[in-house]
């Protein structure tokens, strides 16, 4: 199973929407792309619920489910992925609950933080916020330099992504991008999904 280059990050907003697992559908048949489903305001058994329907709508599609802090869930609904925040739950402990195959991510703000997480065992780091982002509004974004530094593995970059932006950030080392705002909010979800991955697929054929 190949890590995908484009993740797409959901919050409790865009999970609560009436038409978020259609649009998600919509969305996956766009490419392959890692869908995060992250909505920390909801409980237990409906996020569970949320989950398996969002499993159940990937289907047939290359896109891959991931949970964010979630391991429990992830295991109950055979995710293809974890994501854990800076300050979650160890590395180690994670990877000890998963089974062989599934992807382990932590998300870090600054590079020291991304070689931390590498040195611990992560199959992959969020680094960011790369540029000003409507997430973070109080954060100074870490710039194109943060990701240029050697990091000894797979970066995705977040925060202010753009189509454009998204083939800066793989020219400058990243090995893919994450987005929220840009395809959820976007007028065609759909069409936004595949422009990320036309820029991403631009920069693998100038290679």
């Amino acid at each position: 199973m190949i890590l995908p280059r484009l993740h797409l990050i959901t919050d409790d907003r865009i999970a609560l929407r009436d038409d978020f697992i259609e649009t998600a559908a919509t969305v996956a048949r766009s490419g392959a792309l890692a869908l995060h489903l992250r909505a920390s305001e909801l409980g237990g058994r409906r996020l569970l619920a949320l989950a398996r329907q969002l499993r159940d709508a990937l289907k047939d599609t290359r896109t891959l489910l991931f949970i964010n802090d979630r391991v429990d869930l992830a295991l109950a609904v055979g995710a293809h992925g974890v994501h854990l925040p800076e300050r979650g739950m160890p590395l180690d402990a994670a990877r000890s609950l998963l089974s062989a195959g599934t992807f382990l991510g932590r998300s870090a703000h600054s590079a020291e933080d991304a070689r931390a997480a590498f040195a611990q065992g992560a199959d992959y780091v969020f680094l960011g916020p790369i540029f000003e982002t409507a997430s973070h509004p109080g954060r100074s974004p870490l710039g194109l330099e943060a990701i240029r530094g050697s990091l000894p593995g797979r970066v995705i970059a977040i925060g202010g992504i753009t189509p454009e932006r998204a083939a800066q950030c793989i020219r400058a080392g990243a090995y893919g991008v994450a987005v929220i705002r840009a395809v959820w909010e976007a007028e065609d979800p759909g069409a936004a999904a595949e422009a990320i991955l036309l820029s991403l697929e631009s920069v693998e054929d100038d290679d």
